[in-house]
């Protein structure tokens, strides 16, 4: 069956379709639809019934293929979900205004890729203190990261500190091999791969070295005040109440910080409460605060991936 839509230059169905027609490929994946352009032409194996949200998704794509707008799998797959819901509604103005917050070490140009990425971007450069809160998946960490190292290249800020709570899962600390620093650094290692995407290796490791950037456990925060610094804390829903406050007036003058994590995925003892959930009960109201709140439309992860996360809920349900 073909779709009312038409596209009709190359250049246009190259930056459609994607290498080796890889975004049409999602349509099978996400939708157990056959997807294929023949021409100018696009043609599906749908049901009748999947015809009109075709057609709504490829008016989109077509859209942004001809505004010169390179589409990836992820891109396909986010308008795919938001025409789900019946959400497109300023998805061409999104990528029109997209907004580089970084170029990193491999010339890749790192942007909002999903509305509430978006408002998150805004909320960091805007407010001193900034909650991203939601699911795996969603970019809270890598976003946030990406903001640090580009607040630290335009000289905004003098020092970057990437902090995450310890928190022993299944194995005591005291029992691994190694000094403290090997038996604290594999919690820290999402802040490093960061970095390294970021500023690469080379960089990062001499930025540590010259105490520019900071990566430690959150205990290490104690007694100090952080001033003219961009200061993220990442798994906040591992921290406690007392670890939370502790850390939220280190805030100095002249600095930011930004905290992540999912409240939904502590793994603190059940009767202890997350010092992230009691901090935004307290503190969101408050002037210079804000809170983005990610949902499960922000995770952008390959096809068979969401679909072993539906298989799974159905069944803890």
């Amino acid at each position: 069956m073909k779709l009312n839509q038409q596209i009709n230059h190359a250049d246009a169905i190259s930056r459609l379709v994607g290498v080796q027609d890889r975004n049409l490929l999602v349509f099978k994946q996400y939708l157990g639809v056959l997807v294929s352009v023949h021409g100018s032409e696009i043609v599906t194996d749908a049901k009748k019934s999947q015809i009109p949200l075709l057609e709504t998704i490829f008016a989109v794509l077509i859209e942004l293929a001809n505004l010169n707008i390179q589409l990836f799998e992820r891109d396909v797959m986010y308008i795919i979900k938001l025409a789900e819901k019946n959400q497109l509604e300023g998805i061409i103005d999104l990528y029109k205004s997209r907004v580089p917050i970084i170029v990193n070490d491999l010339g890749k140009t790192v942007y909002a890729k999903t509305f509430n990425q978006q408002h998150y971007i805004k909320a960091i450069d805007q407010y001193d203190l900034t909650f991203g809160i939601g699911p795996a998946g969603t970019g809270k960490t890598y976003l946030a990261v990406a903001s640090a190292v580009s607040a630290l290249k335009k000289n905004k800020v003098k020092k970057l500190i990437l902090t995450r709570p310890v928190v022993e899962a299944g194995e005591n600390l005291g029992f691994l091999p190694g000094d403290l620093k090997e038996k604290i650094d594999p919690y820290l290692v999402p802040l490093y791969d960061a970095l390294y995407e970021m500023l690469g290796m080379t960089q990062t490791v001499a930025l540590i070295e010259k105490g520019v950037i900071e990566i430690a456990p959150l205990a290490y925060m104690r007694g100090r005040t952080l001033e003219n610094a961009f200061v993220i804390l990442d798994e906040a829903q591992n921290t406690t109440k007392t670890q939370m406050k502790m850390f939220l007036t280190r805030l100095g003058f002249a600095s930011k910080m930004v905290i992540t994590g999912d409240p939904s995925q502590t793994d603190l003892a059940t009767s202890r409460l997350s010092g992230l959930s009691q901090a935004i009960d307290l503190l969101e109201t408050l002037e210079d605060v804000k809170v983005i709140r990610f949902e499960r439309i922000d995770v952008i992860r390959h096809p068979l991936v969401q679909h072993i996360l539906e298989r799974y809920e159905q069944n803890e349900n």
